[in-house]
């Protein structure tokens, strides 16, 4: 679904699963400081937008995730997974109720396979699932934002900022007076900033959450049963995740990011070690530099420097081994 914001002045479009809406509006670096700052927006309407409706809808949806929702309070945001029945990721949702029906956004691919798997759990349940993209897109506000929000408009807030589904149609007049737009560059630089996964980026078919960090953040340990729970509660309480995510400052004085995929090795074991892992995100920050999400094997040593194909990278916990 190609963004009308695609035609503001500068815009270039973002390619991949981001296709649809713009990398950039000609300056990353000030874009990216701009939501730093807290002012423009970024558009995410390539994003799926899903809803569910009905007065069984918390418990229902509290049975099939992996959040504490059955008492979810009436616009708290929140996050959760969907697991498949050996705990790996396969779904994730970024979720608010209204107090009549829980809004979900989610990466932009997944919603026909997720609205299918919700439907086929309905069963006895009164709820309504809906898939909303043709007439919802994801808008996000960054943290400090003092932006008004159209009357009516559904807000997830986060302490990173503002998602707003806001009805399609509304698009272009939402960015003529909320503006400058910046592209979804600035936004991932940001998040790789904030260590923050993204289902399809940082993790593969074998991912479990323990090794994103997302146990706490979108995975509840104190909940009954899911699909998926005893691979979740094994390896909390009896083992360690093969793999860990990192945080990497890379060397600036390369041309090119080291690209998802790119294999990591040992730097003392140089280009030809052996692989311990893969970068997962990498972006230019506009202060940090380059830098980049990576998982690595548990056990690499947290003081070991590293290599991103051929570019020197220095790790920063973010899960700790």
């Amino acid at each position: 679904m190609k963004s009308p914001l695609l035609s503001l002045p500068g815009a270039v479009p973002a390619e991949g699963v981001d296709e649809g809406v713009a990398a950039h509006y000609g300056d990353l670096f000030r874009e990216q400081r701009a939501l730093a700052d807290g002012t423009g927006f970024v558009d995410l309407s390539h994003r799926g937008v899903l809803t569910v409706s009905g007065e069984d809808r918390l418990s229902w949806l509290h049975l099939l995730l992996t959040q504490h929702v059955s008492d979810l309070p009436t616009g708290e945001a929140t996050e959760a997974l969907i697991l498949s029945a050996n705990g790996h990721i396969e779904h994730a949702l970024y979720l608010v109720d209204d107090g009549t029906t829980v809004w979900a956004h989610v990466e932009p691919g997944t919603r026909e396979a997720l609205v299918a798997y919700l439907e086929s759990m309905k069963f006895f349940y009164r709820v309504e699932v809906a898939d909303r993209t043709d007439e919802f897109a994801v808008v996000y506000l960054p943290a400090g934002s003092i932006a008004e929000v159209p009357g009516g408009v559904v807000v997830r807030e986060t302490p990173y900022g503002r998602d707003l589904f806001l009805p399609r149609a509304d698009l272009e007049s939402f960015a003529a007076s909320h503006g400058p737009a910046a592209g979804l560059l600035a936004h991932e630089a940001l998040r790789v900033e904030h260590h923050r996964p993204r289902l399809g980026f940082e993790t593969d078919h074998r991912t479990i959450p323990h090794e994103l960090g997302w146990i706490g953040t979108a995975v509840h340990l104190q909940k009954g049963c899911y699909r998926g729970q005893e691979t979740v509660a094994r390896v909390q309480n009896l083992g360690k995740p093969p793999r860990r995510l990192v945080f990497l400052h890379l060397d600036g004085s390369d041309v090119h990011l080291p690209a998802p995929g790119t294999e990591i090795r040992l730097a003392d074991e140089g280009p030809e070690g052996r692989k311990i892992g893969f970068v997962t995100s990498s972006a230019r920050h506009h202060e940090l530099g380059p830098v980049a999400l990576a998982l690595v094997k548990r056990n690499v040593p947290l003081d070991a420097a590293l290599l991103a194909g051929d570019t020197a990278a220095a790790q920063e916990v973010v899960v700790e081994p």
